[in-house]
């Protein structure tokens, strides 16, 4: 029997009606389907580092293992990663928070969806800056809400400027959804920019803020980070600090996210979480004690790692015919205009209306994946990962200024 029966009429759900599959998830999904089909292709979509992770993390987790960490643990996390959190707030941020204001959770997207999930109702506002990470307007529209965005200029650094910020609030919004650095583009808020957009929140009491911050790390030509509640402390109250231990200690797999916020939505975030995922794995958070609580000079070895592949695929984009990429501050994207490639005619005969069609193109034709732009509400750009080795990257780069050369 064949399993591809139709679903009843109107049987699922009109949330599910309001969201759309991951896009960067499924660039990368493409491109190894190809791969595994015997194409040659250069997969440039995936956003997590190339990267292992660290042997004395994966130690802490075998310990765990041994010592037979195996079973459920409280929703909000263990008692030694929460102190782990607590420490790195206030070691690297200047933050207070105390282990009942904290909460781990499998993943970033966790926390995000446990803060929108209780806090959101119908009608609400959530302010979202694009370029934006793909998930974040699903994840406020599968609340109910409205997401709300701001489209950012590329002469702006692709920042949100304050003046942008205060023509987008309205009486229902209720939250500012702040990333940075950022992913796609890897624009970075220095602490005068985030004092300028923390100015308008003060006139506006009702509004919270999530940040972030899962990039912190990953910063190039001494930028110095900084987070809003650490900017302007009187937004502490209102604002949830997020993080976790995916990019800078290349632990995407292990899926460990965390956040500092005001314990009364602590508490209301941990229900959720309880009736939902109900807590992160117990081997992935001890592993996570010990990648905040250990050695942390990796990392910026690695971040000059990053800089130096930034600093290739760069030039190489702004080679291509066509193509502007800027320098970012951060994360391991950049985000180039493809403008200059629209109304071109491919080799397939077929014409460059979009960003979309340009990765689509480019993948035929030269085998490099890429994601399109609008699938960051931002086009026409695409962005690139470079969390793979300069040797791909440049290979990588050939073949899209080749591309390039070959439209009419």
């Amino acid at each position: 029997m064949s399993g591809a029966h139709p679903l009843p009429p109107n049987f699922l759900s009109q949330a599910v009606g309001r969201i759309k599959p991951s896009a960067t998830i499924a660039a990368t999904q493409k491109a190894r389907a190809l791969k595994a089909a015997g194409r040659d292709v250069i997969g440039l979509g995936a956003g997590e580092p190339d990267f292992p992770t660290p042997d004395n993390i994966k130690q802490a987790a075998f310990r765990a293992i041994e010592r037979n960490e195996t079973r459920y643990t409280d929703v909000a996390g263990i008692p030694d990663l929460r102190k782990a959190i607590c420490e790195k707030f206030k070691r690297e941020n200047g933050l207070d928070y105390k282990p009942s204001q904290t909460l781990v959770a499998p993943g970033g997207k966790a926390i995000i969806f446990n803060a929108f999930l209780a806090t959101l109702n119908p009608g609400d506002e959530v302010v979202i800056p694009a370029p934006y990470w793909v998930s974040y307007p699903d994840i406020v529209q599968l609340c109910g809400a409205t997401p709300v965005i701001v489209p950012t200029r590329e002469a702006d650094g692709f920042r949100m400027t304050a003046e942008a910020l205060a023509k987008a609030i309205t009486p229902k919004t209720k939250w500012l959804l702040l990333n940075a650095p950022s992913n796609p583009s890897g624009a970075a808020y220095s602490a005068a920019h985030l004092k300028a957009l923390a100015t308008v929140l003060l006139d506006h009491p009702n509004i919270w803020v999530l940040t972030d911050d899962m990039y912190e790390h990953i910063l190039y030509d001494d930028f110095k980070f900084a987070t809003i509640a650490q900017v302007e402390p009187k937004l502490y109250p209102r604002t949830v600090t997020m993080n976790g231990c995916s990019k800078a200690y290349s632990m995407t797999g292990w899926r460990i996210g965390y956040c500092g916020a005001p314990e009364p939505l602590i508490v209301a975030m941990t229900t959720i979480q309880s009736q939902s995922t109900s807590m992160a794995t117990s081997i992935s958070q001890w592993a996570a004690v010990e990648a905040l609580n250990g050695p942390q000079d990796f990392i910026k070895e690695r971040a000059a790692i990053f800089q130096k592949r930034r600093d290739l695929i760069v030039s190489m984009l702004n080679q291509a015919k066509g193509l502007k990429c800027p320098t970012p501050e951060g994360a391991f994207y950049v985000y180039p205009s493809c403008a200059g490639t629209v109304g071109k005619v491919a080799p397939s005969g077929r014409t460059i209306n979009n960003d979309e069609d340009f990765a689509v193109e480019l993948l035929e034709a030269e085998g490099v994946a890429v994601v399109h732009g609008a699938a960051f509400g931002l086009a026409p750009y695409f962005r690139v990962s470079y969390a793979t080795s300069e040797d791909i990257l440049e290979k990588a780069g050939e073949r899209i200024q080749r591309f390039c050369a070959s439209l009419k």
